[in-house]
């Protein structure tokens, strides 16, 4: 079946070390673009912090952020699914962190909050693009405020590892937990996962699951990939996920989102590889510079 929605993971996948797009691959997604095929975004990010690459391609489809808790429409805000974590248990895992003497943050109303802007949190804000805010007691403000997810830091991956199996141990059917890269432990609702906030979205569309592509490149892609009808690891993915992938292109650095969207849509309609998205390209211009 042709491919009507593609699901793009932002960082090591459709972002370059730089962390930002490259000419290819915005040219790739303009053609798609053009041949109705619906471009999401499905990433851990926050919504303000995956916002402006949706907006420098100009995608007015509900993305998917917090691994899935939220998605929301990038232009008219409209929410489709909302999963932030249960106020109990957001508690507990935050004690947890803090006793492990790790980093860790939350997220109350799209706002990075920490207690203390230690190291690894400066380098997160940098990596997001968001600044943080810091508050006195982090498990204190859940009682005001809803935690779209908790992220604990470590450059210690022994130590992380040794977190998660404990974790996962103890709230394997109560949370999803997950590592979106070899430092980041995350946790979430236990709904809150790329697949079923994907599947929300291929609904609202009435597109169905075979109709479906999805490109990543960590754990925490791993649903997401095997509930698409195609599924592809970046040639960077960790093996696991290369190992569940339909296909494995190029890494982030070698084109690899385009080199996927040009082997499943693009070199399918030829007149479409040839068009030079001359139109798109405006619009996605006059987007920009809106935002």
């Amino acid at each position: 079946m042709a491919i009507k929605l593609v699901a793009l993971d932002l960082d090591d996948t459709l972002l370059a070390p730089n962390l930002r797009i490259s000419q290819e691959s915005i040219r790739s997604i303009q053609k798609v673009r053009q041949q109705k095929v619906r471009i999401t975004i499905s990433t851990g990010r926050m919504f303000l912090s995956a916002l402006p690459y949706a907006m420098q391609l100009g995608i007015d489809v509900p993305l998917i952020t917090y691994q899935g808790a939220l998605v929301k429409n990038s232009l008219s805000g409209e929410v489709l699914y909302y999963k932030p974590v249960p106020g109990e248990l957001a508690y507990e895992i935050m004690n947890i962190f803090k006793d492990c003497g790790v980093h860790y943050h939350s997220y109350f109303d799209d706002r990075l909050v920490m207690e203390t802007l230690s190291e690894e949190g400066k380098a997160y804000s940098l990596l997001a693009g968001v600044e943080a805010t810091v508050v006195n007691d982090l498990a204190e403000s859940l009682e005001t405020n809803d935690a779209m997810k908790i992220m604990a830091i470590s450059r210690d991956e022994e130590k992380l590892l040794a977190m998660e199996r404990h974790l996962k141990s103890s709230y394997a059917d109560k949370l999803h937990i997950t590592r979106s890269k070899p430092h980041f432990l995350e946790v979430m609702h236990p709904e809150a996962d790329k697949s079923k906030a994907l599947e929300v979205i291929a609904r609202h569309y009435k597109i169905d699951r075979e109709e479906v592509m999805a490109i990543g490149d960590s754990y925490n892609d791993m649903e997401m990939i095997k509930w698409a009808g195609v599924g592809v690891a970046m040639g960077n993915a960790v093996q696991a996920l290369q190992d569940r992938a339909d296909f494995v292109t190029a890494s982030n650095i070698e084109e690899g989102v385009a080199e996927a969207l040009h082997r499943f849509i693009l070199d399918a309609d030829p007149e479409a590889s040839s068009n030079n998205g001359h139109d798109l390209n405006d619009e996605i211009n006059r987007n920009y510079n809106k935002y």
